[in-house]
C-alpha cells in the first residue's frame, strides 16, 4: 500500500478537519451578530486548531503502538504551526483585502496546538498503554 493512502486510512477525520480549516481560512465570512464578543475570533482559532490536533493525536494513538516524539514534534505540533502562519501570510497578501492575516490568529492557533499536544500527552498516558 502506498504512503498516501495509509496515511488516508490512518487520518480520515483528521485529513477532513485540515481541509476545511483550510477552505474557512479564505472564504468570506458572514456577518454575525458575534462579530461583537470581544477576542470571539480567537476563541475560533484556539478551538477550531485543538479541537484538529487533538482529533491528529486521537488517530495516532489508535494506530500506532509506539510514539515517536521526533515525528509528533514535527507533525502534530510545529508543522501545523507553521502551517497557520503560511495560511496568514497568504490572508494577508493574497486575498485581494477580502481576509487579513493577523499576527494574534497566529498566536491563538498556536495556543490551541499546543494545548492540543498536551490532551495527546494526557490520553496516551490515561488510555493507550
Amino acid at each position: 500500500m502506498n504512503k498516501t493512502a495509509q496515511i488516508i486510512r490512518k487520518y480520515p477525520l483528521s485529513l477532513i478537519c485540515i481541509a476545511v480549516i483550510w477552505y474557512l481560512s479564505f472564504f468570506t465570512p458572514p456577518k454575525t451578530e458575534l462579530e461583537d464578543v470581544p477576542l470571539i475570533d480567537k476563541w475560533v482559532h484556539m478551538i477550531m486548531y485543538g479541537g484538529t490536533w487533538t482529533l491528529v493525536w486521537l488517530e495516532y494513538l489508535r494506530s500506532h503502538t509506539h510514539l515517536n516524539y521526533r515525528k509528533l514534534f514535527w507533525w502534530v505540533w510545529l508543522l501545523p504551526i507553521m502551517m497557520s502562519g503560511m495560511i496568514e501570510l497568504l490572508q494577508e497578501y493574497c486575498t485581494n483585502g477580502r481576509r487579513s492575516g493577523d499576527w494574534l490568529d497566529l498566536l491563538a492557533n498556536s495556543i490551541g496546538i499546543t494545548l492540543a499536544t498536551a490532551v495527546g500527552m494526557l490520553a496516551k498516558r490515561l488510555f493507550f498503554r
